[in-house]
């Protein structure tokens, strides 16, 4: 059962948090803290409709004069978030829309991912191969993105304290058409799913502060989901904001490491498993690791579309 906060305190924004980011030279010097685990109750932000009634929308980029950045709220909430560590091969893609993956094997160092290319370059390889050997029946990926989120105040992207779903139905059909060309309408007749691949930068495992949580499709209701858009200077998109339900159960993989992967479903067009092929998602501050001496949180997440 979730219980309204009317109120969020300022220090469960992601602003107020004042760490550097990690390097694996400053890392050692967080190794000594510890690593919570277990169940944790912690602060969720929910969507709120429009006050006035009007179609929810968001510009991602400077608004034009005169409009909000949004125009919808959010409702806080404290969830019961339960630990899947130990209990990962419960969980897949089909039944729940997310994996978790350990033992994954990088070439990457922390560095390497200053440099947008090298990520394409020496990343995406590594990317593709993991999805193909892991997500039953795909025959071809697409990396079409990926985003660096660092919880800190100089970051320039931060973590997502907003729980959503990147895609929905109408904006996944749209990536097809937007990445695959003269191809897309043949593809668009089988099966295509979008799944986001995150992980933390290596050098700052486990993940302590700001770490991921996502509800298990299955007990996600079509009713819970909110389609908001999101305009672009030439063009728009969709994702899918996400009305609290107690049905919901919440998870989260305490303390992931560098060789960890999640593996997080955004849409899947096969009708067979498209009703759990959606994951709420968002980080959270965990109450145990909400202070200063908490070493940032730095993640990476890819964004893949999957033919087959």
């Amino acid at each position: 059962m979730a219980t309204a906060v009317q109120h969020p305190t300022p220090a469960h924004q992601p602003q107020e948090q004042q760490s550097s980011f990690i390097n694996p030279a400053t890392a050692a010097s967080t190794s000594s803290l510890p690593v919570p685990r277990g169940p944790v109750n912690a602060r969720l932000n929910f969507y709120a409709a429009p006050a006035d009634g009007s179609a929810p929308f968001y510009y991602v980029e400077q608004p034009p004069p005169g409009q909000p950045q949004k125009n919808y709220g959010e409702q806080a909430l404290d969830v019961t978030i339960d630990d899947l560590r130990g209990h990962e091969s419960e969980f897949t893609l089909d039944a729940n829309a997310f994996a978790a993956l350990a033992g994954v094997p990088s070439k990457m160092r922390y560095e390497d991912y200053d440099d947008d290319e090298t990520v394409r370059r020496e990343y995406y390889p590594e990317v593709e191969k993991l999805l193909l050997e892991n997500v039953p029946g795909a025959q071809r990926i697409f990396l079409f993105d990926h985003t660096i989120r660092r919880a800190d105040p100089n970051a320039h992207r931060a973590p997502v304290t907003r729980v959503h779903i990147d895609q929905t139905p109408y904006s996944a059909a749209l990536r097809v058409k937007q990445h695959m060309g003269d191809e897309a309408e043949k593809l668009l007749n089988g099966r295509y799913r979008i799944i986001n691949v995150w992980r933390p930068l290596p050098g700052t495992g486990p993940v302590r502060s700001f770490p991921l949580a996502v509800a298990d499709s299955a007990t996600v209701r079509d009713e819970d989901l909110v389609g908001v858009e999101h305009k672009y200077p030439t063009w728009s998109g969709e994702t899918a904001a996400v009305k609290h339900s107690d049905s919901q159960k919440w998870k989260y993989w305490s303390g992931m490491l560098d060789d960890e992967r999640l593996l997080l479903k955004c849409f899947d067009s096969d009708e067979s498993v498209g009703q759990w092929g959606r994951v709420p998602h968002t980080a959270f501050v965990d109450p145990r690791t909400d202070g200063p001496e908490w070493p940032p949180r730095e993640s990476i997440e890819v964004r893949a579309l999957i033919f087959g």
